[in-house]
């Protein structure tokens, strides 16, 4: 192998090892797409080297602004609805914090098998069907700690003898506590559902003080992932990719008539480039869409939870020794178009370390 095809192939390594952001959990919020949308076909899916990988990464999503349709609402237009005689809620904030450790296995060339097992650490804060003016009085808070829903991934790319091309399949289990209240609000449904533990929602008897079922640390599906990608030299110092994933429910615990809930379907479209002339120094710009369609079910918020959003994602990944790799990236909202109203977040960071061997 050339020197050239060497530092090709280190700095492929790296940027592979540095989209392991795109690893996070993508659970169901109250938000059409608020999690990281990084690829994960590029962060587990390129490598070429038989071994293991292991990775932590650390995901930061503070969604501090109510949106509708393209733009930012204040939440006191939407306490108006309730003052006309309307049921919405007003959201406050919530702050999602997840740590998401991965193991990775290439028995050759061709295949792959990674685990995504996530610690979701959540505070939620709401208004309520509150009026106008909103009063402190008013929030409810309640914080959601656990286990998520892991996710079991296969990456094959022995389709082109450059192995530049990978197809993908993967599940999502309902492993994480889920459920909340029935619809008629008389019983708790799901496995463990958090509570709120502040205010007028947590002085209520329970069901009343549960939280709902789409802030909980898992919604109680089992997911079909598949994905396809492709990167390419594009020039001596630039490669790029192109990255597509859908993820969709296929059976789901909660389906009982009255308290059933089943999350959106969610297709991810990425496509990034990389500037590799130093490859233990490798700046990325990715192009991140994705799209949700609305929560289905009784227990669902089925009018404020689908959209399309589209980031942009600057970011950086540093060689540290032989095999270990650390990243950073920032997300920044570049569009969006949410149905109802949802919480949004200003950007989002995710931070972690990779080491191969």
């Amino acid at each position: 192998m050339s020197c050239r095809k060497r530092a090709s192939a280190r700095a492929l390594a790296l940027c592979c090892a540095a989209l392991a952001p795109a690893l996070a959990p993508t659970p169901a919020f109250a938000c059409a797409t608020c999690g990281c949308s990084l690829s994960s076909d590029a962060a587990m899916g390129y490598g070429t080297s038989a071994g293991w990988r292991i990775s932590l990464q650390y995901d930061y999503i503070d969604q501090s602004q109510l949106r509708s349709g393209t733009s930012a609402v204040s939440p006191s237009r939407v306490a108006a609805i309730n003052d006309a005689g309307g049921n919405q809620e007003v959201e406050r904030q919530t702050i999602n914090r997840y740590w998401t450790l991965g193991l990775a296995y290439s028995p050759s060339a061709d295949w792959s098998f990674s685990l995504l097992v996530p610690y979701v650490d959540r505070s939620h804060t709401t208004y309520g069907a509150a009026g106008d003016p909103l009063s402190s009085a008013d929030v409810s808070g309640a914080t959601v700690t656990g286990i998520g829903d892991l996710k079991l991934l296969a990456a094959w790319q022995g389709l082109l003898p450059t192995h530049a091309l990978g197809l993908q399949l993967g599940v999502k289990l309902p492993t994480g506590a889920y459920g909340g209240p029935n619809a008629t609000g008389t019983g708790v449904v799901g496995r463990d559902p958090a509570t709120f533990s502040t205010g007028p929602n947590a002085r209520q008897a329970s069901p009343g003080n549960l939280l709902d079922t789409s802030l909980q640390a898992g919604n109680g599906s089992t997911d079909l992932i598949v994905g396809a990608y492709y990167y390419q030299a594009v020039s001596q110092n630039f490669d790029a990719f192109a990255s597509g994933q859908f993820q969709a429910s296929v059976m789901h615990r909660l389906d009982q008539p009255g308290q059933d809930y089943r999350p959106g379907n969610q297709e991810n479209l990425s496509v990034g480039l990389r500037y590799e002339k130093n490859p233990d120094r490798v700046p990325q710009l990715q192009l991140n869409l994705t799209h949700k369609s609305a929560d289905q079910g009784a227990l669902a918020d089925t009018a404020d939870t689908a959209g399309t959003v589209a980031y942009l994602s600057p970011g950086l990944s540093v060689a540290l020794a032989r095999g270990v790799v650390a990243y950073g990236f920032v997300q920044l909202p570049a569009y969006s178009r949410l149905q109802g109203y949802q919480l949004f977040p200003r950007w989002t960071a995710s931070v972690g370390l990779s080491d191969s061997f």
